[in-house]
């Protein structure tokens, strides 16, 4: 895979790519501008990501004061606490602000990708994507124990093809995750693998499954964003081709 170019304007076109990725992908329930500022919230979810004030250009740096006392109003009327997400387009000036203010930085992320064409995915099992959404939360929250309610509502909310993939062994889920098809990129999600099954190569077997059906339908190029504290799951997706492309975190105020 070749490298991404440490360019800033061909990193902020790659990282403009994979955020509109993402906001497709897993989308809130209510949606705002304030200039280049997406304010997304939702309130049947508690997902930091669905509820988040996330800046898309770096250069847009006016009245920020005024406009975080207008997303705070915002945030206060889904009950919600003001939180941005701070990727690479957020930038220098916004960052600085937080910090002169006390802001907290928490929860970091890595967003990584994998061109499909590179990986071993011709031994993968062919497996059909569940129809059933209730069935795939049922397994979900099965072998994701920090699984929230409204993720039902979230899967309903996908516009661009979702496929709900189960490995199971009778009756008992072994492992899920959520495949997102989005023109030539195949977005992984919400992967997670039932306690006492871990270590065992489910997680592992489900993702190239995934893969395989995403790129028999034309993606070419793989993407996920994992906890940068989660060594396990960075292991894996490493050992599978993932690479780092940028990272993200998350800002509130010190009284949050």
């Amino acid at each position: 895979m070749a490298p991404v170019s440490t360019h800033p304007a061909s990193v902020l076109a790659i990282v403009r790519r994979y955020e509109a990725a993402g906001f497709r992908a897993w989308p809130a329930a209510a949606v705002h501008y304030d200039g280049t500022w997406l304010v997304r919230l939702t309130a049947g979810h508690p997902a930091k990501r669905l509820n988040s004030v996330n800046p898309l250009d770096p250069g847009d740096t006016h009245a920020i004061a005024e406009r975080i006392v207008r997303a705070s109003r915002r945030f206060e009327a889904y009950g919600r606490p003001l939180t941005f997400r701070m990727s690479p387009l957020s930038g220098q000036v916004l960052s600085t602000h937080l910090d002169d203010a006390g802001w907290s930085r928490f929860d970091e992320s890595v967003v990584m990708r994998l061109t499909l064409k590179e990986a071993q995915l011709d031994a993968a099992m062919d497996q059909i994507p569940l129809k059933d959404i209730s069935r795939f939360i049922g397994a979900a929250i099965r072998t994701n124990g920090s699984l929230r309610a409204g993720l039902s509502e979230v899967i309903g909310a996908i516009q661009p093809e979702a496929g709900l993939f189960a490995l199971e062994d009778g009756n008992e889920p072994l492992a899920t995750l959520i495949c997102v098809h989005d023109g030539d990129l195949a977005g992984l999600f919400e992967v997670a693998t039932e306690k006492s099954a871990r270590k065992k190569g489910h997680g592992r077997n489900l993702i190239l499954s995934a893969l395989k059906w995403a790129r028999l339908r034309g993606a070419r190029e793989a993407w996920l964003q994992v906890e940068a504290g989660n060594v396990a799951a960075l292991s894996l997706y490493r050992s599978l081709g993932f690479e780092e492309v940028y990272r993200y975190h998350y800002r509130r105020r010190p009284d949050a």
